[in-house]
């Protein structure tokens, strides 16, 4: 449901990179795939996509996926955003969505990407923007904080704000070499009919708040789910429907 709800950031990354039939792309932490895999038809014929995450089981759903829709034309590798196991100038353009900021050390993983790109690829990325912009997100965090299930974010710890900062994400991009840098922002509001199938979703997709929320006994369950429909209301509209307000910084540049 979200995937489609965040159609708009994906289609900002790829226009970003210029596709054109024969490139070959990375796409980083690509998770499913689902980003990497609407730029094929831009790139194809003679083109390549490299479906990478660090995660094997990812990597493996999204093989699966291309499997299923008989998609072609994909390399599926196993690869470290802060250490990527490919050659020297060795793409054409590099995408990522919401991963550079779960990296330890995202300044490593820019340069790296840097280093594989050839002169003049581009790449384009995404990291949320402020917390107080993002309250899908940091409502439910704080709540399971308040109840005791999760300790609170370190700001100084990899996560889902430590880019949130525009010209934290200029002055990275230019320490790593890229040039002619574009920054811009998009909203991406967290939307469903009614709370109980916001809230599944929410926790179908969060790793960490659904590890959280699983401490929770009988009691708790009620109340936090309670809490954050509260927190939620003015979010709300009559009919039960949720648009819960959420936006995405976007980077391009040149390498």
């Amino acid at each position: 449901m979200w995937g489609a709800q965040s159609a708009q950031v994906a289609q900002w990354l790829v226009d970003a990179v210029q596709p054109h039939p024969g490139m070959r792309v990375l796409e980083l932490a690509a998770g499913t795939g689902e980003v990497g895999f609407t730029m094929l038809p831009r790139i194809s014929p003679g083109g390549t996509l490299i479906c990478s995450d660090q995660s094997e089981a990812m990597v493996a759903i999204a093989r699966e996926r291309a499997a299923a829709a008989g998609v072609e034309g994909i390399e599926f590798r196993v690869l470290d955003g802060e250490w990527i196991d490919l050659g020297l100038a060795s793409v054409d353009a590099a995408l990522c969505r919401w991963g550079y900021m779960l990296m330890a050390d995202p300044a490593a993983a820019l340069r790296e990407t840097r280093r594989v790109l050839r002169p003049g690829g581009r790449i384009a990325f995404a990291v949320w923007d402020r917390r107080d912009l993002n309250p899908w997100s940091t409502v439910p965090t704080e709540v399971l904080v308040s109840f005791g299930l999760a300790e609170p974010p370190n700001p100084a710890d990899p996560g889902p704000y430590s880019m949130s900062d525009p010209e934290l994400v200029r002055e990275m991009l230019g320490e790593a070499g890229f040039t002619e840098i574009v920054l811009d922002a998009l909203d991406v509001p967290r939307t469903a009919p009614d709370f109980d199938s916001w809230w599944a979703t929410h926790l179908d997709l969060s790793v960490a708040t659904r590890t959280a929320f699983a401490k929770a006994d009988e009691e708790q369950t009620l109340a936090v789910e309670e809490e954050i429909a509260r927190r939620f209301a003015a979010h709300t509209a009559a009919d039960g429907s949720l648009a819960v307000p959420g936006r995405t910084l976007l980077a391009a540049a040149e390498a």
